[in-house]
């Protein structure tokens, strides 16, 4: 503390109420790993106590400012440190609530770190420690940006911690030097591998792709179709060795957690910086919009069921559990016994050494994976409407899971196999399974090998995917061979979407020249097909319309053509 000499009895009270609520706030942040990952109830009021004491904090130095800077010798980095604090807050609140208003929230506080330029002047700094939070700051920034889908300011920040990082290593001979190169070579591969397509405008400037459910996606549902459940709880997994990563997110994960999100209104983001007034203005920031979900990256078998059994155990009545798992196979037995439930293989959820290492020692033929989720492991969930959507070239085991419980099931999964010409980019720039399901436009151009997209063509096909998905929403409610178990789940948009969307993915790999094993094509449990839906001439048409467009008719079987 700085200049006691001429200090008033009420600016000396200023500087201490300061300095007990900056500590105060340092012990309820680190507080906030101890509280569970999992569950609703637990961590809330934890939660809004932080956000009270940060909201008095911010209010107090902004008041104060002038005091604070003679006799506390309060500096930038340090607000800076503040508002960084708040935004990892409405981060990691966003992460338990879903809601991606407190995502808006937490760019806000984040995006005026930088535009206030709070860290400007770390690096004058003696040792490299407050150097390292402003490299920490960018990447925080970086994730939010990315899942806010803001591309040209992350090709900024790209470069401004690229700058950042060769200016720290000049500076300071510090041992985590390599890391941070290894963290801007992640970003780098992420953002490349996610711009399968790139869409640009007459002046050459790239567009971004939302993959988060907007108003005009879906038609409506017709008058009289009920709606029997609706998605409360997700559990997006990622476990695949060979695809890109940033932050314990695989580009599957990724794509994923966006699907099952609203398009957020911009309006909703405060402006001013404001964090809430109290724990019960947390609450009124936005209605829930969004099923929960937890992300899980490499999980081990005990961390999947433990989160696993509380999004089920929280589940409401009428709500259903959507499980997607993104991951390498497991094999099974040498000699399988049990049709299905374990010895078919499964899921790698977590690749450990030490398992490599046992694997290679066997000492039975029926020892299994430790980490692996095996069809017969989702048996218990199948008490509650259950909705599994499985990305793995093993993905097929789990269309054997029985009803033991009268509850509706819906399997929806990947190719076990691919061409050879696709080979190559999946998984590692993401699976095309996922693909189809969080971006299936992006996806036919994929697999018809286009990489540029003009604006006014992208428009084009926008206008018959419109068509696509309400034919194929038509042919659905009007089918008599679909199972009924669809019309259960068809009432809820997020499911709806998933539904139609896997319609569009097997008609378009069913009619592509290139697919032709029944390995390539993805399936569904119940199954879909040997009904008037899946090989629908309506259907056939709209995929030609689309390869018409996109100049790669001749790639596709034309109608009654046979492969």
């Amino acid at each position: 503390m700085e200049g006691d000499n001429g200090i008033t009895d009420d600016e000396r009270k200023i500087v201490q109420e300061f300095s007990y609520l900056l500590e105060k706030s340092k012990q309820l942040f680190n507080g906030l790993r101890d509280l569970p990952q999992y569950g609703h109830k637990q961590w809330q009021s934890y939660f809004g106590r932080t956000f009270d004491v940060y909201t008095k904090l911010w209010k107090f130095q902004q008041q104060h400012r002038m005091i604070l800077d003679t006799h506390y010798g309060l500096k930038r980095w340090q607000i800076g440190e503040v508002a960084s604090k708040i935004g990892q807050l409405y981060y990691h609140y966003y992460l338990r609530t879903s809601e991606t208003s407190y995502l808006m929230e937490s760019f806000s506080f984040y995006s005026a770190i930088r535009a206030r330029a709070y860290y400007s002047k770390v690096n004058k700094e003696k040792g490299p420690e407050l150097m390292v939070k402003k490299l920490r700051y960018y990447a925080r920034l970086i994730v939010v940006c990315l899942l806010l889908r803001k591309m040209d300011l992350i090709r900024e920040l790209i470069k401004e911690l690229s700058r950042h990082i060769d200016e720290y290593v000049t500076l300071f001979d510090t041992s985590d030097k390599m890391e941070w190169s290894l963290v801007l070579g992640e970003i780098n591969a992420f953002i490349e591998a996610d711009a399968q397509v790139t869409v640009v405008d007459k002046d050459a400037k790239q567009l971004t792709l939302s993959h988060r459910l907007s108003k005009d996606m879906l038609p409506p549902l017709e008058k009289g179709c009920p709606v029997y459940i609706t998605l409360q709880e997700a559990l997006i997994i990622g476990n695949s060795q060979e695809q890109v990563k940033f932050s314990e997110l695989t580009l599957d994960m990724y794509r994923m957690l966006q699907t099952i999100e609203r398009e957020p209104d911009p309006e909703n983001s405060q402006s001013d910086h404001i964090i809430p007034e109290s724990q019960d203005n947390l609450q009124k920031v936005s209605k829930k919009e969004n099923p929960h979900k937890y992300l899980l990256y490499k999980p081990t078998f005990g961390q999947f069921y433990t989160f696993m059994g509380t999004a089920f155990k929280e589940l409401p009545p009428n709500a259903a559990l959507l499980l997607y798992m993104s991951a390498d196979g497991s094999n099974g037995c040498e000699k399988p016994q049990d049709y299905g439930a374990y010895d078919y293989g499964g899921i790698a959820t977590n690749n450990r050494k030490e398992g490599s290492e046992q694997r290679s020692n066997k000492p039975s033929g029926n020892l299994k994976e430790m980490h692996c989720v095996h069809p017969g492991d989702i048996y218990p969930f199948t008490r509650k409407p259950l909705f599994l959507i499985v990305d793995s070239p093993n993905s097929h085991v789990f269309k054997g899971i029985p009803n033991l419980f009268g509850q509706p099931v819906i399997i929806l999964m990947s190719p076990v196999a691919l061409p050879l010409t696709l080979q190559e980019r999946c998984p590692m720039k993401g699976n095309l399974f996922t693909l189809f399901l969080s971006d299936p436009l992006m996806a036919f151009c994929s697999i018809c090998d286009i990489t540029d997209v003009p604006a006014d063509l992208w428009a084009k096909c926008k206008k018959v995917m419109v068509k696509v998905v309400n034919d194929s929403a038509n042919l659905l409610c009007k089918s008599r061979g679909i199972d009924h178990v669809y019309m259960q789940f068809y009432g809820d948009e997020f499911l709806r979407l998933f539904i139609l969307r896997y319609v569009f993915c097997y008609a378009t790999l069913r009619y592509h020249r290139g697919f032709k094993d029944e390995s390539f094509y993805p399936q569904s449990h119940p199954d879909l097909r040997g009904n008037d839906i899946m090989e629908n001439a309506l259907l056939h048409k709209h995929v030609l319309e689309l390869a018409s467009i996109l100049d790669v008719r001749s790639i596709f079987l034309e109608v009654g053509e046979t492969d």
